[in-house]
C-alpha cells in the first residue's frame, strides 16, 4: 500500500508526524507539571498512544522510501 503514496500524501504524513511530535512533547511536559493524579494518568496514556502513533507514521514513511 505505502509504495503507492503520492507526494502530497507523503507531505501530509510529514505534517501529521510533526503535529504528533508536538502533542507528545506537550503531554510529557504537562504530565511532569500536573499535580492531580488523574490528570497525570490521562496525560501518560496520551503520551503512550502518541508514541505508538508516531511509530506507525514513521513506518509508513520508511516503507515508502524503501519501495521507491
Amino acid at each position: 500500500m505505502t509504495k503507492y503514496l503520492g507526494l502530497h500524501e507523503t507531505l501530509d504524513l510529514h505534517e501529521l508526524l510533526s503535529f504528533k511530535n508536538l502533542c507528545l512533547t506537550k503531554a510529557t511536559t504537562m504530565s511532569a507539571l500536573a499535580q492531580d493524579e488523574e490528570l497525570k494518568a490521562i496525560l501518560s496514556e496520551d503520551a503512550a498512544a502518541g508514541t505508538q502513533h508516531i511509530q506507525q507514521l514513521k513506518q509508513f514513511l520508511t516503507e515508502r522510501e524503501a519501495n521507491q
